[in-house]
Parts: structure tokens; sequence; C-alpha cells
């Protein structure tokens, strides 16, 4: 069996306390995404073969290299979604009027973002719109989430995550990630901790506490290689593999594992035997 495409990110959803995948893939001459279900090949040998071609996930153009996962470096100096306020969103400048599309600003910034803290390669602090719950921690490889203060805009979160993340990490690594080497953390207790830390700052930024429960999340992972190697398309642009699960935006291959995340915009071939 054979499949094809552009790629895109894969898509995830929360059925159950189990993170589920599909693989788009857009063929060519389509305009559509195709989604395949990813998780039905684990325990299948995969090859995936990239001849060079990259479209750009905003336009389609054919580029030379993807910027930001997935644009040319035109989009990636011109889009508000690849501004560095979107890695930074304390830096946010959209009330200097220098917001690069004021408009996709104003719909994607200034609604309501959750402050979390998620269980990935250890606790962590982060952020995210309200409408990517669940899926951001789906995305990190997070096996708990706890959402605990909400706030209607992104700059504040971003104020507030990055004052916070002076004290609690706010990084994964990977690595452990993938091996599910994690320290166990009491989340309920630690948002207790930061919300008694740091009560001036969250009373001043308007935060609300959210009193909710952990959300917990299993990933389709038969086994990980005990030493994780990384694949790269640019440098070996043929891989294979037995599929051995997924987690994050990562499929873990008996030979090592690639972010399909990173490889937006790679037009692949996948073979399925």
């Amino acid at each position: 069996m054979q499949i094809e495409g552009n790629l895109l990110k894969m898509k995830t959803s929360l059925v159950d306390g189990k993170a589920n995948y599909l693989l788009p893939l857009k063929e060519k001459g389509s305009e559509e995404y195709t989604e395949h279900p990813i998780e039905e090949y684990i325990g299948k040998n995969i090859q995936i073969n990239f001849d060079g071609q990259i479209n750009d996930i905003y336009d389609n153009k054919i580029i030379k290299k993807s910027y930001g996962q997935g644009f040319s470096y035109k989009n990636f100096i011109t889009l508000a979604r690849c501004d560095s306020c979107i890695v930074k969103p304390e830096l946010c400048h959209f009330e200097e009027g220098t917001c690069r599309e004021p408009k996709w600003g104003e719909e994607n910034c200034f609604i309501d973002h959750v402050i979390y803290l998620s269980l990935t390669s250890g606790a962590k602090i982060g952020i995210t719109r309200n409408t990517q719950v669940p899926y951001r921690w789906m995305d990190q490889g997070a096996h708990q989430a706890l959402p605990i203060l909400s706030v209607p805009d992104r700059k504040t979160s971003g104020i507030i995550e990055s004052e916070i993340a002076k004290d609690f990490n706010d990084k994964t690594n990977w690595r452990k990630m993938l091996k599910s080497d994690c320290e166990e953390v009491d989340l309920y207790e630690l948002r207790e901790t930061i919300f008694d830390q740091y009560a001036d700052l969250l009373d001043e930024m308007g935060a609300e506490d959210l009193d909710e429960e952990i959300i917990h999340i299993e990933y389709p992972v038969t086994a990980t290689p005990e030493k994780i190697t990384s694949f790269g398309l640019d440098k070996k642009p043929e891989i294979s593999g037995k599929l051995l699960g997924i987690k994050g935006q990562y499929l873990i291959m008996d030979t090592g594992v690639i972010n399909l995340r990173k490889h937006q915009g790679y037009y692949i071939r996948m073979t399925i035997s």
C-alpha cells in the first residue's frame, strides 16, 4: 500500500483519554487534504521517501527551503503567524500598530487563552488558545494536563507565562518525552503553589482561576527504541522501519523517529507493508 502528498502536522483527537491520530496528505493536483488513519499502520513496516519537493503550506507555491515549519522565507517574514511574538507573546506589538496582519491578530490573539500545567518530560507551564484545548497537549506529547488560568488575550497569557517560567520549566526534552521518562509531579499541588506565589501578578493581569480536573492522555505506542535517533528528510530522504507508535507529532520506528510537524509542506510517499 502506498500513500503520498504534501504533509501537514497530524490531526489529533482525544477519545476516552486516548490520543487518536490522522495524517493529512494533499496529492498533486488536489485542492484538499486526505486524512489517513496512521494509527492503523502501527506494527507494520513503513518507508518514507522525499524527492525534494516542498510546497508552502500557506499559498502552496513550490519552495527550495522551508522556514518556520512550512513557509517560504517571504511568508515567514511577512505573516503574523510566523512573527516572534507567536513564540514569545509578551512581545506582542499590536497596540503599536505594527502587527503584520491585524485581522489575523484580532481573530487569533484577542481571544481567550488558557494557561496550563502539563507533564511531558517533566512538569511545565504553557499557554494555548482556548480553541486548541486539548490538541496542544497531544502535540506536545503530554500525558497529563491541567488548565489553571484563563485570560482574554495572548499577550496577557505570555506575560504571565514568562514570569512563572522564571521559576518553573516551560520547555520539553523531546527524547525524555518520547521515552515517557518523566518525574511524576502533583499538578494540583503545583497549581496551588503558583496561585500563592504569583497572586499579585495574577490579580494585576485579571487572570481567572480555573477549577479543572487533570486530563490524562494515553498514546498509541507499543515500544520505544532504547537509543532514539532523529531523522530529517533533508539529510536522509529515505527512511524506513517498523512503526512502533505515535506520540506528540513524532512517528516512532524501531530505527528512529521523525517529527512530522517539522516537515510540513514536504511531498512524501509512504509505503506500508
